[in-house]
This record gives structure tokens, sequence and C-alpha cells, in this order.
């Protein structure tokens, strides 16, 4: 049987169009900075707390845009589907100003356009960059 996790991740980009993505301590996975709710926590509660704790980005809940919602395979924990909702942060960020903390061991700015290293989380690869994409090809 399979489990299922609810988390919350966050698209944060730089200037100059690099998604930022996260390695948690004991992982092997780049992903979104996010994770579980709280109990009572909404979505946009969990992603923007998140945010701030591991990437040291404050955020308000409101302030976040909702991209989409989507279960995935879980990077690191074997058997796990996510039930993930993924916002993206409003603005462009310094990655100079970004700081790994929490659980996070390492970051890693990627150029979506790029090829994408083979160390990604299925819900980046699987959905997040293909609608991300899709976006960027319907705008004028």
């Amino acid at each position: 049987m399979t489990s299922r996790i609810v988390v919350s991740a966050v698209c944060v980009f730089s200037r100059d169009g690099r998604l930022l993505t996260v390695r948690k301590r004991g992982t092997e996975r780049f992903m979104h900075p996010g994770g579980k709710p709280e109990p009572g926590e909404t979505a946009a509660e969990a992603a923007s707390r998140e945010l701030a704790e591991e990437v040291g980005i404050d955020v308000a809940p409101q302030e976040l845009d909702y991209v989409g919602f989507w279960i995935a395979r879980a990077a690191n924990e074997a058997g796990t589907e996510i039930e993930a909702t993924v916002f993206t942060a409003p603005g462009v960020h310094d990655p100079a100003g970004i700081r790994a903390s929490a659980e996070i061991a390492e970051l890693r700015w990627l150029d979506p356009e790029a090829e994408l290293p083979q160390d990604l989380a299925p819900l980046l690869t699987d959905h997040v960059l293909p609608a991300l994409a899709a976006a960027r090809h319907a705008t004028p």
C-alpha cells in the first residue's frame, strides 16, 4: 500500500530566471523549498512558513501565487506519494541573500531552459517544470 504525504512547495526565481532548488540533509534529490503543513495551517501558510524557515525568504501567505496541485512520487521516501500544492514567490530574489537553514543541506539554482540534472524530485520534473514552461510560452 502506498502512503501519502501532504506538502506545500514554493518556486523562487532569481533575476536571471533561475529556479531555486534545495536538498534536505540525508537525501540525494533536489526539490523546491517547502514541507508539511502544521495542524490548522492552509497550504499557503505552510508554504510561507517553510520558505522562511528553510531559506530565509519572508513572504506573506496571501502574496504567494498558486501554480497547481499534483500527486507525485515522493523523492526521498520509497513507496510514498506526495499531494503537493505549489506556489510561486512574488518578484525575483538575489541568490546572495538566500541561505540554507533548518534541514536544508544545499542550495542550487537551476536554469529551467537548460538540460536538467538527474537528481531532481519527480514533482519538479514531471509536473512543475512543464507547468512553468507552458505558462511562459502562453504569455505574449
